[in-house]
């Protein structure tokens, strides 16, 4: 398991928001959990993103944050990436998704209809190269008390989509068995694991701001924090936490 940080974002509040993602490595089989901002949103930023939401979200471009590049630099190969799996269709998480045309898109059937809904958050176009996309609806699965939602990829490991729903109306985390342990890679269900402990945190405004149901939202978070006080033992960390993100790196600031 890898740990990639591929997005840059720059706000007044904060200077270096980071997108972490997963690669997750299986005998010749790769999965990516969010793909961050791929190689064409480097290329063409305004014609892939488009200069509002660039300047409203504070996208930074840099070939070297993309998952592709930093797979390269793993000595590993790009295309034997099978499965992208998303916790949601953000454009700072599917940007990615073009430059593994030949890998099956994962992703929860809410967030789905939200996605085709016109709903003015997401960027139709980063679905354009029309992937074999998988969807889940409604599980009977359990998974620590959170219905589960079972990922039928190319790899072995036990991943589920655990419905996580508030900041879209079909967000989900990804909880991945990986050597004997639970990972919980929440996506953006907080930006900061800060908002958890205050709920006056600053962060929480823009979180509130963004989401699409922020009663759904805030009922998510309080389902981790369950599951956290609860579960000491299963890895919880989110999307955008540099100090979440800095737990799993080494000397490197993208991988480890």
């Amino acid at each position: 398991m890898h740990h990639l940080n591929c997005v840059k974002i720059v706000t007044p509040m904060h200077d270096d928001v980071i997108g972490h993602c997963l690669l997750i490595e299986e005998d010749d089989h790769l999965l990516l959990i969010d793909t961050g901002v791929g190689v064409k949103d480097v290329e063409s930023p305004n014609e892939r993103i488009g200069n509002e939401l660039i300047e409203l979200a504070g996208f930074q471009f840099d070939m070297e944050i993309t998952a592709f590049q930093q797979i390269q630099k793993l000595g590993l190969n790009p295309a034997h990436v099978k499965d992208c799996i998303v916790s949601h269709l953000d454009a700072d998480h599917t940007g990615g998704l073009a430059d593994f045309p030949n890998a099956t898109v994962h992703v929860s059937a809410e967030e789905l209809i939200n996605f085709y809904s016109d709903n003015p958050r997401y960027i139709e176009s980063h679905l354009d190269h029309n992937p074999t996309i998988k969807e889940y609806g409604i599980s009977d699965e359990q998974w620590f008390g959170f219905e589960a939602r079972k990922v039928k990829s190319s790899l072995k490991t036990e991943i589920y989509l655990i419905p996580l729903f508030g900041h879209t109306l079909g967000h989900c985390g990804i909880a991945v068995e990986w050597e004997g342990k639970w990972f919980f890679h929440i996506g953006d269900a907080y930006y900061l694991r800060a908002e958890l402990e205050d709920e006056q945190n600053p962060v929480g405004q823009l979180a509130e701001a963004r989401a699409d149901d922020n009663t759904r939202r805030l009922e998510s978070m309080e389902k981790i924090k369950t599951l956290m006080k609860e579960h000491p033992e299963i890895e919880v960390f989110g999307y955008h936490d540099r100090g979440e993100f800095a737990k799993y790196s080494v000397e490197s600031p993208m991988v480890s």
